[in-house]
């Protein structure tokens, strides 16, 4: 691990990449996976995230994890960066860290602990020796209020701790964490292109995509827009994506559970541009057909504005 190599690669655009199932939804489509991840470097991505949350984490095994990170590290060239996603208590992170880390990748992200009583003392706890075990670089991941300021705080003097994915819409928090924490972190946006231009200028050189699996070159467009100062051109961009991230966070016909068209607008956009989607496992639904009417009609909008986003 070289804390500040990685501390440099996360300031830049994450893509949060999705996994292609072949069509039963029986095994993980490893050479359309290895398609869409060499298309995507090719077009500018350098940093990596999968099994996260957009990579259907909690719907694949410990063995169809592995096997999607490792092809992340085959599919891309020397320059990219690839940090798995893990969650589980610590011997489980830690066995699935190893694994990632004989496959090459360079660190893990780790999600919160699905766990419905926490303290916060033994969140730290937690979170250290996640530290203490691992070779690799970590990332910690603040995705409600279950990650308190304080143990980020606490964390952040770690050398292995390289960044915080912030997935929190609330930058008055955010720029309190960045401000109180003393360690040397990159700062990620991790609620993506919509709220880009406020987290940077609270702190944040870098954010995450969704998106960017269907629209890298429009997702980049926007990130060297911010990067340059180009606050006009990047605020046009962030507005022409707003409607498929508001689309993300809709509940999905028949539904009432926040966020559940989140991975299937992005597996059906990537079906669109010409990448490899394809279906969902449970427990989410595919898009159904007044789904993908919007989001043809917002891709479209976005070619016909931008040119090819893919």
């Amino acid at each position: 691990m070289q804390p500040q190599r990685l501390r440099r690669n996360f300031e830049s655009v994450a893509f949060t990449t999705a996994v292609p199932f072949t069509d039963d939804r029986s095994e993980v489509d490893t050479a359309a996976l290895a398609d869409n991840v060499e298309r995507l470097y090719d077009r500018g991505a350098r940093l990596f995230i999968p099994c996260g949350n957009t990579g259907e984490y909690y719907a694949l095994t410990d063995e169809e994890r592995a096997a999607v990170v490792e092809t992340h590290v085959e599919a891309t060239g020397p320059e990219a960066t690839v940090a798995g996603g893990v969650v589980g208590n610590v011997p489980e992170v830690s066995r699935l860290a190893s694994t990632y880390a004989d496959a090459g990748a360079d660190a893990i992200m780790v999600m919160h602990p699905d766990h419905t009583y926490v303290h916060e003392e033994g969140l730290k706890t937690y979170y250290h020796r996640i530290c203490d075990e691992t070779d690799l670089g970590v990332v910690l991941y603040k995705r409600g209020r279950d990650l308190p300021r304080g143990v980020i705080v606490d964390l952040s003097e770690r050398e292995e701790v390289v960044a915080v994915k912030f997935g929190v819409a609330d930058v008055k928090e955010f720029a309190q964490t960045v401000q109180d924490a003393d360690g040397e972190l990159t700062w990620v946006n991790g609620i993506a292109e919509r709220y880009a231009l406020a987290f940077a200028v609270e702190g944040a050189s870098g954010y995450t995509t969704g998106l960017g699996n269907f629209l890298p070159r429009t997702t980049l467009a926007l990130y060297e827009a911010i990067e340059n100062g180009h606050w006009e051109r990047a605020r046009t961009i962030q507005r022409s994506l707003r409607p498929l991230e508001d689309l993300r966070d809709s509940p999905g016909e028949g539904s009432t559970v926040a966020g559940g068209n989140n991975v299937p607008v992005v597996k059906y956009g990537m079906d669109l541009a010409g990448f490899r989607g394809g279906p969902v496992r449970e427990p989410l639904v595919d898009l159904d057909s007044r789904g993908r009417e919007r989001v043809e009609r917002h891709y479209d909008r976005i070619e016909g504005t931008f040119g090819n986003p893919a």
